[in-house]
């Protein structure tokens, strides 16, 4: 077997790297190059991304503003009578139609919003939708009914959107 010095091992094993080289760096040039391809179109991606977030959070702000104006334009009419209202302190019956009439303009505003009152009076109390805020002996009430509503509750849908103040029906003493 005939013996071969390192540097004659690495002269031959060195030729078919150089015969390769060329097709390698061939190879790794088109591989960077597709690479840096790849890393533009994420970063293009990552930009668009960032534009497509920021347009839609705009387009919410934009509904979300727009909602609010309709509602408070309806509020409009209801500012415009309580002023109507005020100026003449002098005739009661007056002002009481007056504040009758904003009431009714905050009912239907409401109502329009899906926002209902429930009437709570005399019904059995209800600690879901109501709270009791004091007793109270009434004749002819059932124990633990609601005798009087301080505050009234409102369903907004099938909501809870407040709940009631209200006073409950003691048992009798004696």
């Amino acid at each position: 077997m005939p013996q071969h010095t390192m540097s004659e091992m690495n002269d031959t094993t060195a030729q078919p790297a150089a015969v390769e080289e060329p097709g390698l760096a061939a190879e790794l040039a088109a591989a960077k190059s597709k690479a840096d391809e790849n890393y533009q179109k994420y970063l293009y991606a990552v930009a668009d991304l960032e534009n497509y977030k920021k347009r839609i959070e705009r387009q919410f702000t934009e509904i979300a503003m727009h909602g609010k104006k309709a509602f408070l334009d309806r509020l409009l009419p209801i500012v415009d009578n309580l002023e109507r209202a005020l100026k003449v302190t002098d005739n009661v019956e007056a002002l009481h139609a007056g504040v009758t009439q904003t009431l009714r303009g905050f009912e239907s505003v409401l109502a329009q919003e899906g926002v209902k009152a429930l009437d709570l009076t005399g019904k059995p109390f209800d600690p879901r939708v109501a709270e009791a805020i004091g007793t109270a002996q009434s004749p002819g009430a059932e124990e633990n009914s609601i005798v009087e509503v301080v505050q009234k509750a409102y369903l907004i849908g099938d909501d809870l959107l407040r709940e009631a103040k209200v006073i409950v029906a003691k048992p009798p003493q004696g």
